[in-house]
């Protein structure tokens, strides 16, 4: 494998870090993702994440699959993306990434400080370029998606969904109750409005509007209400984006590349 001090790490591994890793490892980055135990992504079919359930996940050609730090560089090794979880700060400060990639859209600083010796890139609101990270990467849809900000922050959080479609806030699928998720719909499922497409204990989970299930919580998590548990996409041809990156994963993925460029780390 490469050398030690080429590894990138990414912490987050739903949709949007996915994509981001899928062009960072097509471009020669040895890559390492960092994950919960029992992620919570919805748009499964695109997320590295899944790998945490069922050992390895596939998108678009590109394998991850779940390790250890005392394994992931075999992975490497043989041409996957490694995905760990429970990764103590002190180990992945011994391995001296090039660089620290913070992935999981927050909106929040949860801790992110820049450290000598690594690129820190931090995606979407609640970081400040120049202080918490070298760089950020906007993520809010819109003029500016994937722009690079040296200097300041991304645009703040608005709390609304992005328009898809028409559809804003009502494509969104939303625990009805707290309880256990399990949707009885599958991914890429056409669905028509007022369709029961599973339940969050007793109480069933509803479509708002017609078109394909696009995202759906891994069956079996427990979740507050109102907790965000699936979309729906309610464009015509959204079947055929079921199991490829979206816009907005590849827009941000290429802010990143940029930035890993831009502060000279190179494959």
């Amino acid at each position: 494998m490469p050398p030690r001090n080429t590894l990138i790490i990414i912490k987050g591994a739903g949709d949007i870090a996915t994509g981001v890793a899928h062009r960072l490892h097509r471009c020669g980055y040895a890559l390492l993702m960092l994950e919960l135990e029992r992620p919570t992504a919805i748009r499964r079919t695109v997320a590295f994440s899944q790998a945490m359930y069922d050992g390895q996940a596939t998108v678009e050609g590109i394998t991850a699959e779940r390790a250890s730090l005392d394994t992931f560089r075999q992975v490497v090794a043989e041409g996957r993306v490694p995905v760990v979880t429970g990764a103590e700060t002190e180990r992945l400060e011994a391995l001296a990434p090039a660089a620290f990639v913070e992935a999981t859209l927050s909106k929040k600083n949860t801790g992110l400080t820049r450290r000598a010796g690594r690129t820190t890139l931090a995606l979407g609101p609640g970081y400040v370029a120049g202080q918490d990270a070298d760089a950020v990467v906007e993520t809010n849809r819109g003029h500016f998606l994937g722009r690079l900000i040296l200097e300041g922050t991304a645009e703040a959080n608005t709390g609304q969904p992005g328009l898809i479609g028409g559809y804003d806030r009502e494509r969104l699928l939303l625990a009805p109750a707290a309880g256990e998720a399990a949707f009885t719909a599958q991914i890429g499922q056409a669905v028509t409005a007022g369709e029961t497409l599973g339940r969050v204990g007793d109480a069933p989970i509803t479509a708002a509007i017609g078109g394909v299930l696009r995202g759906a919580l891994q069956n079996g998590l427990t979740v507050p209400q109102n907790f965000k548990i699936g979309d729906i996409d309610p464009r015509p041809e959204a079947g055929a984006f079921i199991h490829t990156p979206s816009d907005k994963a590849r827009a941000v993925a290429g802010g990143v590349l940029e930035g890993l460029l831009y502060f000279g780390v190179t494959p």
